[in-house]
This record gives C-alpha cells, sequence and structure tokens, in this order.
C-alpha cells in the first residue's frame, strides 16, 4: 500500500479506515491532501475485501477545520474556479464509491470538512463536533459543493440560514436538523462507527451496493424515472446468491449466511 504524507490508511477486517492526517493545520484540506485521498479512493473502489469505508480525523480538535486558506488567499478568479471543481471532483469520489462510506466527525467540521462529511453516505458527530459553512466570513461562498448538498440534507431553508449567516452549530443541532444520524460520546466514537461499518457488512454485500446506487442515482431523476431505476436493481438482486440464500434463510428460519455473491 502506497504511504501517504497527509492521510493514514488501513484495511481492517473489510473496513478501510482514511484518517486526515494534518493534526499541525487541524487537518485542514490543501492540495497535496486533496491529490492523496483522490488517489486512494481510486484504490479503494477497485478493492473487494474493502467493503466499508470510515473517514476521520487526527486528534479530538477537528475532522477538517476548512480548506487550507494560506494557499487559497493568493488565487485568482480562474485559479479559485479550477480549485473548487476539483474539490468538488474529490467529493464525487466519496459519494460514488461502491462501498457505503461513513464519516466519523471527531471535532471540527467547518467548511470543506463539513462539505467532506456530507459527501459520505452516513455521518457519526462526537457530542464535541461543531458544523458550519462559515464562508461568508471570508468572502466567499462553499465551493466543495456545500450549497448543494446541505440543502438535500437539511432543507433550502436551513441551509441557507447557514450559509448566509456563517454560524456553527453543535453536535445536537446538526442531528436536530438532519446533518448527522447519530452522536456519541467522543470516546465512543470510532467504536460506534465501527459497530455501524460491521452491521452494514452483516448484510446482502451487492444488495446495499445496489441500494446506495438507486438512492444516489435517483436523487437526480424526476421520481417516474427513479422508481424504474429501482425496479431495475430490484431485479438485478435476483441474479444473486446473497438473494437465494437470504430469502431460503428467511423460510428456513436461521440466519443468513451472505458472501456478497
Amino acid at each position: 500500500m502506497t504511504q501517504y504524507a497527509n492521510l493514514l490508511f488501513a484495511n481492517d477486517a473489510g473496513i478501510g479506515i482514511i484518517t486526515l492526517n494534518r493534526p499541525q493545520a487541524l487537518n485542514a484540506l490543501n492540495q497535496a491532501m486533496l491529490q492523496e485521498l483522490d488517489s486512494l479512493l481510486d484504490v479503494i473502489a477497485g478493492d473487494d475485501t474493502v467493503q466499508t469505508v470510515i473517514i476521520t480525523g487526527t486528534g479530538e480538535k477537528a475532522f477538517v477545520a476548512g480548506a487550507d486558506i494560506t494557499e487559497m488567499l493568493p488565487l485568482s478568479a480562474l485559479e479559485g474556479r479550477n480549485w473548487a471543481k476539483f474539490g468538488q471532483k474529490v467529493f464525487n469520489k466519496i459519494e460514488q464509491l461502491p462501498q457505503p462510506v461513513i464519516a466519523a466527525v471527531n471535532g471540527f467540521a467547518l467548511g470543506g470538512g463539513c462539505e467532506l462529511a456530507m459527501a459520505c453516505d452516513l455521518r457519526i458527530a462526537s457530542d464535541k463536533a461543531k458544523f458550519g459553512q462559515p464562508e461568508v466570513t471570508l468572502g466567499i461562498v462553499p465551493g466543495f459543493a456545500g450549497t448543494q448538498r446541505l440543502s438535500r440534507l437539511v432543507g433550502k431553508g436551513r441551509a441557507k440560514e447557514l450559509i448566509f449567516t456563517g454560524d456553527i452549530i453543535d453536535a445536537q443541532e446538526a442531528y436536530r436538523i438532519g446533518l448527522v444520524n447519530k452522536v456519541t460520546a467522543s470516546s465512543d466514537l470510532m467504536a460506534s462507527a465501527r459497530a455501524l461499518a460491521e452491521k452494514i457488512m452483516s448484510r446482502a454485500g451487492i444488495a446495499v451496493r445496489l441500494g446506495k446506487a438507486a438512492v444516489n442515482e435517483g436523487m437526480d431523476m424526476d421520481l417516474e424515472s427513479g422508481i424504474a431505476y429501482e425496479a431495475e436493481v430490484f431485479g438485478l438482486c435476483f441474479a444473486t446468491k446473497d438473494q437465494k440464500e437470504g430469502m431460503t434463510a428467511f423460510v428456513e428460519k436461521r440466519k443468513a449466511r451472505f458472501t456478497a455473491q
């Protein structure tokens, strides 16, 4: 496995754990870290031994405190656009990974950090976590798809409030508005993320991946097209050994033994 300067990666019994590792900068996203993440995501996408992914940050202070402002400060309009496009490309890869991705948010998730968490399928937050899109306090707007994913997760009204004010909210408020799935004690964060990953891994793997694809693709379709897409992936499930095993186990009143085939 390639060694990275700004990331740590381990495949722990099928759980791919990505740790954003720039603690001296509160794990702020810079060009080098995003390039490494871009490369690592390609490796994970092609590795069938990785069944789920957890993304977290080094330390307890920050998941990702934002993008690296010292790198952004001198950018021209064209360079700023290209920076946004690159960040969007990397975060799209997270969203489009075949494996389910869990963000274990251990501290500040601001700006690009909040956008990274939103690109994941599920978000578990430490009770010390903080979320926000404070870009307007820097004279910019969210650029890594924050205006789009935040509104889809919490609704246009709440998204506009957070984006217009730049306010930072705590984990409980993030849970209340639907930005995170669960809040846990800081000491229990990774155990909770692992437990969720293991529960997902105990299900029919192909069905989980097809379910992810159906939700992601259907969100960008009208209802009629979305439910037609759902019917197609539903039908594909019947070509798998897991479907036969799952239904047979149900009829025989025993626990299914799935093989992701």
